[in-house]
């Protein structure tokens, strides 16, 4: 069974914010350091596909109610 593009945004966007809680605690922590800027990365492209996945399903749902 394939998963819905919302179910994969969700869950990209739930990772993104997870990376970004990450990110903040260790800038608190540690500073910027490598790990830090590694961090803020993963959770721009989770983020980043996450939404991206979110408009492929509204994209979806429109060309199914058109037909």
């Amino acid at each position: 069974m394939r998963q819905s593009p919302l179910g994969s945004g969700i869950i990209y966007i739930v990772l993104g914010l997870l990376f970004t809680y990450f990110a903040v605690q260790r800038v608190h922590e540690h500073g910027w350091g490598f790990v830090s800027y590694l961090l803020v990365l993963l959770a721009t492209f989770d983020f980043g596909s996450g939404l991206r996945m979110v408009v492929l399903h509204f994209k979806i749902q429109k060309v199914k109610k058109q037909q």
